[in-house]
């Protein structure tokens, strides 16, 4: 699948968009109020998405207080948005390409919001659940449009200071999401961590007014069985991992199983027959793709994983309040916001195998740390300590790994691969979610301590990174190539550092 819109795309302040004219024609330059708007309006509305991602952690405890069902509805409320938003992602991009990039984010966004605004009404576990998988829909739609509009908008002269600028706002957007987050449970109701979505949005509509319209010029039937066998696959296979430990082979359980084997079993050989896939199987041939995504689902299944427990951790075993739980991971994106440029710059002189080796090792260390958050301990000797390790393994880990993804590919395909690499991310955090808790033996109401599970779900957690190390060092190549920069075209992944950290939620 080839997701790139430049250069076939086109500009019209028309609402329906039309095959346009030569490469670099009626690009704006990021100075003039057309292209401030477009940057606005871009940074707004994916910082919704990347602000929902850094908030909801926080408020699962108050949720699972207020809403009862115990670690299954936490669970879920996490699942549920990053089950449909991992599946559809790639369909999202898709979409845009064809019907008009700024359509579809608009789409995206009120789909997001009207989601968001059920969430917060949301009269139980149920519906609550329900609204976060419609959210997660919406984002599929809007999480992919935000670069493409950037990439198809913006004259090249100007591009990278604009993508800059995008992923510097959003890195602050999710900074600030924990401060947020906490905040808004500990003063009002966690509630308003999914209200606060609605004024957001309607300042992101705004500013859309003044984008002007884009998609590619050459239109692609849409894999529409691919989504439903992934969709359907991921679903069953989350429903019963879930579902089972706490309630056994219920008929409805052992359904969803086995209809999620059928889909996952039939999603390759339907990628095999479509025209245009949503993940071209022919990119499997590739070491360096297949390495480095292997090392993108263990490290972030352990980042998904552990910043669940730990934050459920902080506020039901340790006592912390939503704002502290939510600040006690600050220095991660710190340190990631810090250090990703020159860990990038590194990576360009040494090749991308040794970071992506030892920077899964040293998060592992980091997670393996966070262990000692048990009660009494206190945020200097049982919290700190494995925040500031992991995060320094993550920034060694996250600037090659995106790179190396770009560059195991043909040009033609970095839009698909960075796609790709952005559903394997999301994916991790889903079964981490799913899996973790029932690998380490947690039951709990929700609302209660973690117990002797949570030592033994960071130990895993911990195992997890080192097997995404193990993989960079036996399948990456010294001498990979590794981009600095962001190719146009490539928009379908959050590329930001700080905005790929916080993915558990997004």
């Amino acid at each position: 699948m080839n997701t790139r819109p430049a250069p076939e795309a086109t500009l019209s302040t028309h609402p329906a968009p039309t095959p346009g004219p030569a490469p670099g024609t009626g690009r704006v330059r990021l100075g003039s109020a057309t292209g401030r708007h477009i940057v606005t309006a871009t940074v707004l509305g994916s910082g919704v998405a990347f602000l929902d991602g850094s908030v909801v952690n926080v408020a699962l405890p108050a949720i699972g207080r207020d809403l009862g069902g115990g670690l299954p509805v936490l669970q879920w409320t996490l699942d549920g948005y990053l089950l449909t938003l991992s599946a559809l992602l790639l369909l999202g991009g898709a979409l845009g390409d064809r019907y008009g990039h700024r359509r579809v984010f608009a789409a995206g966004l009120v789909v997001f919001t009207a989601a968001s605004l059920a969430c917060g009404l949301a009269p139980g576990a149920g519906a609550l659940i329900a609204a976060r998988v419609a959210q997660g829909v919406g984002g599929a739609l809007l999480v992919p449009g935000s670069l493409a509009i950037i990439d198809a908008t913006i004259d090249e002269r100007d591009r990278g200071a604009a993508i800059g600028r995008w992923a510097a706002l959003a890195g602050v957007a999710s900074a600030l999401g924990p401060f947020l987050g906490g905040w808004l449970v500990d003063a009002a109701s966690w509630r308003w961590v999914f209200l606060i979505n609605v004024p957001l949005a309607a300042a992101t509509l705004y500013a859309l007014r003044r984008v002007p319209e884009t998609r590619a010029a050459t239109g692609r039937r849409l894999d529409y069985p691919g989504a439903l066998a992934v969709t359907a696959g991921l679903g069953g296979a989350v429903y019963a991992l879930i579902e089972i430990p706490a309630h056994g082979w219920t008929p409805l359980a052992t359904a969803a199983a086995l209809a999620g084997a059928a889909g996952l079993i039939a999603f390759p050989f339907i990628e095999r027959r479509a025209a245009n896939p949503l993940l071209p199987l022919h990119m499997l041939r590739s070491r360096q793709f297949v390495g480095a995504n292997l090392t993108t689902l263990a490290v972030y299944a352990a980042l998904g994983g552990a910043l669940f427990l730990l934050t459920l951790q902080l506020q039901t075993s340790l006592g912390y309040s939503a704002l502290a739980a939510g600040t006690a991971t600050l220095p991660m994106t710190v340190i990631m916001l810090l250090l990703s440029s020159r860990i990038g710059a590194l990576a360009q002189r040494t090749g991308a195998r040794l970071p992506m080796t030892a920077g899964p090792l040293i998060a592992g260390a980091g997670v393996a740390l966070m262990a000692l958050a048990q009660p009494g301990a206190s945020y200097l000797t049982g919290v700190l300590p494995g925040v500031v390790v992991f995060g320094l393994g993550m920034a060694l880990t996250v600037a090659p790994l995106t790179s190396t993804v770009l560059a195991s590919v043909d040009e033609d395909h970095v839009g698909a691969a960075s796609g790709t690499n952005n559903a394997v991310s999301r994916l991790a955090n889903l079964l981490a979610v799913a899996v973790l808790p029932l690998a380490a033996g947690l039951h709990t109401r929700g609302d209660g301590p973690l117990g002797a599970g949570y030592p033994r779900a960071m130990l895993l957690a911990a195992a997890l990174c080192a097997l995404g190390g193990a993989a960079s060092w036996l399948t990456i190549r010294r001498d990979v190539p590794v981009q600095t920069h962001i190719p146009p075209g490539v928009h379908q992944a959050c590329q930001s550092p700080a905005t790929r950290l916080n993915a558990p939620g997004d």
